[in-house]
């Protein structure tokens, strides 16, 4: 496949990338939970847009797999998105630029600034496991340069998973802010919702504390899944989607039984803000 780099600056651009360098930590299928969540969610926009639709893979790592990955599950909703996969350190962007396939899937070095050609306003930006080495101070700034990015309808999803993929928390925000909380998991290896704890994205993960909303959430959670013990005899599948029936009986979940299904669930980011 042919090869994509631009390195830089366009005009009006500044020549440093905004942002620091991650660990770079990546594996293959590691974002699926959040890949299948973003292809439902945003599958109407991508599926209406005008022109080939924009998505931006923010950091993807030491390795390109999430950039190509998302790229072969947006096809699969919308055969001409095009994949942008944006990484601060040019040997991250060298090292990607085998797997390029012009002008579905290019790599290019940038960070929070989102270099993009023609000032091209992606639908999509995907930022995970990045803002977990910053301050929490910063979330909010970094948030509201990333929403300015958003073309009208646009995602940004940014959070936090573990190495292989079993365990994500994530937040969905749009040109206007926050809007959702994600808590998805592997279910046959859970042993109660609160373990998703580890897993809260920056904005959350030093709120989970007794008094704080996101705390509570937890706690509640596991009450419902212990009760659903019962129905741990049908499943894994069946057990977490009898405990977010409970959970809904107090909490404004976003969702429903079918998404339950795939081991997630989704809370109004206003439910959960510190």
């Amino acid at each position: 496949m042919a090869a994509s780099f631009d390195s830089a600056p366009s005009r009006g651009r500044s020549a440093r990338p905004v942002g620091t360098v991650t660990r770079g930590t990546t594996n293959t299928n590691r974002l699926r939970r959040m890949d299948r969540w973003i292809a439902h969610a945003l599958g109407p926009a991508l599926r209406s847009a005008a022109a080939p639709p924009t998505a931006v893979d923010l950091g993807y790592g030491a390795a390109p797999w999430t950039a190509v990955e998302l790229a072969g599950r947006l096809r699969a909703v919308r055969p001409d998105t095009r994949v942008v996969g944006i990484e601060i350190e040019p040997a991250r962007v060298a090292a990607a630029l085998p797997y390029a396939d012009p002008p579905l899937l290019t790599f290019r070095r940038g960070g929070f600034e989102v270099p993009l050609d023609g000032g091209t306003a992606p639908l999509l930006i995907r930022a995970a496991n990045v803002l977990r080495q910053y301050e929490e101070s910063a979330v909010t700034a970094v948030w509201e340069r990333l929403c300015a990015r958003l073309a009208p309808g646009g995602l940004l999803v940014e959070g936090t998973c573990d190495e292989i993929g079993r365990r994500h928390v994530w937040v969905a925000l749009g040109p206007e802010g926050p809007r959702t909380v994600t808590f998805a998991a592997r279910l046959g290896g859970l042993a109660q919702p609160s373990d998703l704890a580890e897993r809260l994205p920056k904005a959350l993960i030093h709120h989970n504390v007794p008094g704080r909303p996101v705390h509570a959430f937890l706690t509640e959670f596991d009450r419902a899944w212990a009760a659903a013990a019962p129905y741990g005899a049908f499943g894994a599948r069946q057990r977490w989607a009898a405990a977010c029936t409970a959970l809904a009986g107090s909490w404004p979940l976003v969702d429903a039984r079918g998404r339950w299904r795939q081991g997630e669930v989704t809370v109004p980011w206003s439910a959960l803000a510190p």
